[in-house]
């Protein structure tokens, strides 16, 4: 739990203190105020880095540096220090001690809800490849070390493609290291997606008040205990294609989660509002997945969703609440303070000039 926070030169806020409460803090105020702004400085403080934004975008225009700190109910302060000049660079403190990268041990567990998960299962794969992944970050060591270095050499991989004229002695190493993280993060997602298959239809009968079965499963190309061997198989034999493309096509980064409402896809068969409910259930287990790996109650963070729910879905989310401290921004305190009987910190923001 957080207990203040303070801002400076971080995105809209010059200068500014905020007292939080253990329960539910409503961040209220119009458009362009700064409510996400101050979610993402939750968010930044907890785990390191943004969902939205590169670090230099964390900056307050014109300035060359930003700073977030907190203190949480241990007593322990944290520090982000983002310096844009005279080279860009990023410094954690913990409780005096610095730190130039965050392990999964030195991040706070914290669950965000935000517009674009209630379209999670619309669109291109990505969304959904992220979302296994950035939870795996939080519940797995290691596990952003392994995605790090997977993307990095996925990026030489497909430079050497585009910019030169390679030959498969030379992309070789490449392939083999690809394909020993590949499998590493293939397995790393199926046992997530199987952990969380196992409450989800169960979840989604209780929100939703109906007998449909939703399951999640990930689509992995081949089998998970032959995964690297069959990987770096097929970067060999589509070494050819794969330089008339000028990216590489086959690995985890082109796979997908899929969703199914009784055994259909859900594109095909889900209204907005079952799918809704469905990534709803899926936020909930999350917050139980990261509480019970972690052995520590999860910071909620819920970025302008709770006028996106229905009342009956606000009301399901709201009978959650209680054991994490929560975040949520609003335009209208109205619509979210009449679903708790505790009182709620409000935290009302003007719009910046």
């Amino acid at each position: 739990m957080i207990t203040d926070l303070r801002l400076q030169h971080f995105r809209s806020f010059s200068d500014a203190s905020f007292e939080l409460s253990s329960g539910v803090n409503i961040v209220v105020g119009p458009n362009a105020s700064g409510k996400t702004n101050l979610l993402e400085a939750v968010l930044v403080l907890s785990r390191g880095s943004s969902y939205r934004a590169k670090d230099s975008e964390l900056i307050q225009f014109n300035k060359p540096w930003s700073r977030i700190d907190g203190h949480c109910d241990n007593n322990t302060q944290r520090t982000i220090k983002i310096i844009a000049e005279p080279s860009p660079s990023k410094q954690y403190e913990i409780d005096g001690k610095t730190y130039k990268r965050l392990s999964m041990q030195g991040t706070l567990p914290i669950v965000l809800f935000e517009p674009n998960h209630l379209r999670l299962f619309a669109g291109g794969p990505d969304r959904r490849r992220d979302y296994l992944d950035d939870l795996l970050e939080q519940t797995t060591p290691n596990y952003g070390t392994i995605r790090r270095q997977y993307k990095r050499t996925l990026a030489q991989r497909n430079r050497l493609l585009k910019n030169s004229n390679p030959n498969q002695s030379q992309m070789f190493p490449w392939d083999v290291r690809l394909s020993q993280l590949g499998g590493q993060i293939v397995r790393a997602r199926t046992d997530l997606t199987e952990t969380i298959n196992k409450d989800l239809s169960g979840l989604y009968k209780k929100l939703s008040n109906t007998k449909t079965k939703v399951s999640i499963s990930y689509d992995h190309k081949w089998p998970v205990d032959r995964y690297e061997t069959q990987l770096l198989k097929k970067l060999e034999t589509s070494f050819d294609d794969d330089q008339l493309r000028g990216f590489t096509g086959n690995g985890p980064h082109r796979e997908d989660l899929l969703i199914n409402f009784d055994e259909r896809p859900a594109q095909e068969v889900a209204s907005r509002g079952e799918v809704r409910t469905a990534v709803l259930a899926l936020k909930i287990i999350e917050l139980k997945i990261i509480e019970k790996v972690r052995d520590a109650t999860p910071l909620l963070l819920l970025d302008d969703v709770f006028s996106e729910l229905d009342g009956k879905r606000r009301h399901a989310l709201t009978d959650y609440l209680a054991p994490y401290q929560t975040f949520i921004t609003t335009t209208d305190a109205d619509i979210v303070t009449q679903h708790f009987t505790d009182d709620c910190n409000v935290i009302p923001l003007e719009r910046k000039a």
